[in-house]
């Protein structure tokens, strides 16, 4: 199995196994093993370390600060620019159609990627070397990140410009899912009832669909 030998260097860590990366970087397009179970790994395995690096960070932040600073840290384009960094989409393999439609450069791909190799890592070398790669690949993000500034989720900005337009709240319902069980896509639809508008979303979790519901509503209000 062909080795990266530069993304790991700009990962930092080695692989005992490089077919793990391999197929961290393999889209379904163009084979299997691909890296949709990876990125349902990874996700998780994200979440926690950065979770944790926030924790130790800002010891006098309550939860709900600490919830939106990880919210807008792990959101799909925060995700594709740290691999845009990283250069991953010279790494990823994809077959000949979705390569000429720029897939290597689409945020969702980039953002399931990196998830993908996180999760490569966590099997790899356990829990802390995982989470010494994502401190690694945002530390920057992570030193820059102000507690004051900190941009909002999409969510939680539809729900203030509808709290301050005196509307109703925003309703979400999966509308349907595809794929393998453990690779699921869910379609979500975000509606405000009293403005008589709805949009959808789509993402490999619940939260990503709505998230980008609730973005798509923003932009016709807005």
């Amino acid at each position: 199995m062909a080795r990266h030998p530069v993304l790991e260097r700009r990962i930092g860590h080695r692989f005992k196994d490089p077919a793990l990366l391999a197929q961290a970087l393999t889209h379904r397009s163009f084979g299997s093993p691909h890296y949709e179970r990876l990125e349902f790994l990874g996700d998780s395995v994200l979440g926690c370390a950065v979770t944790e690096l926030l924790f130790q960070r800002h010891q006098a932040l309550p939860e709900g600060k600490l919830s939106q600073m990880r919210a807008g840290l792990i959101r799909e384009e925060s995700l594709a620019r740290v691999a845009r960094e990283l250069g991953v989409a010279a790494f990823l393999r994809l077959d000949e159609s979705t390569a000429r439609n720029e897939g290597a450069e689409r945020p969702s791909i980039l953002a399931d990627a990196l998830e993908a190799v996180y999760g490569a890592v966590f099997l790899d070398g356990g829990y802390s070397a995982a989470r010494d790669v994502i401190a690694r690949t945002f530390g920057a993000a992570l030193s820059q990140l102000d507690p004051d500034t900190v941009n909002k989720d999409a969510k939680t900005r539809l729900q203030e410009y509808l709290q301050a337009k005196r509307r109703v709240k925003p309703r979400y319902r999966v509308v349907s899912t595809s794929g393998a069980k453990q690779s699921l896509i869910f379609e979500v639809e975000c509606a405000v009832d009293d403005l008589d508008l709805k949009t959808t979303g789509n993402g490999s979790s619940r939260q990503r669909a709505e998230q980008q519901a609730a973005g798509n509503l923003l932009k016709l209000l807005e």
